[in-house]
């Protein structure tokens, strides 16, 4: 597998189809560039999931978060960015992902982002006839 950064995100079958249970990664080095100083932004990317069918393979994971560090994103575009990513390579029943971002210039700042898939709709019945 690979060692350098890629937007891949590899996915294997829930060993647990049956049952509903939280998956939760924790990425404490997340580093990106501000989009408007280009200093170096560090931060915590937590990702919690219900999954359905997939769940995410953990180096493949490490690499995406990867290859953000030398791109430009804001605070809230970088954790929806992650999410929408997530949400299209996994389609978990729930996911929130967390962004937890270092101090800068006096300001702390926290980014929270959620998904909840629709529930799949009920067969429709013909109402009966009254006779």
């Amino acid at each position: 597998m690979a060692t350098t950064p890629s937007r891949a995100l590899v996915t294997f079958p829930n060993p647990n189809l049956e049952r509903d249970y939280l998956i939760r990664h924790a990425c404490p080095e997340f580093t990106a560039v501000c989009p408007v100083t280009g200093q170096p932004d560090f931060g915590t990317i937590l990702i919690v999931y219900t999954p359905d069918r997939l769940c995410v393979e953990l180096k493949s994971l490490k690499l995406y978060l990867w290859s953000f560090r030398d791109e430009g994103h804001y605070f809230e575009q970088v954790t929806n960015q992650i999410l929408d990513d997530l949400v299209r390579a996994v389609r978990p029943r729930r996911m929130t992902v967390i962004g937890d971002f270092n101090v800068r210039g006096g300001i702390g700042t926290r980014v929270v982002a959620h998904f909840a898939a629709r529930p799949r709709p009920r067969p429709r019945t013909r109402p009966r006839r009254r006779s």
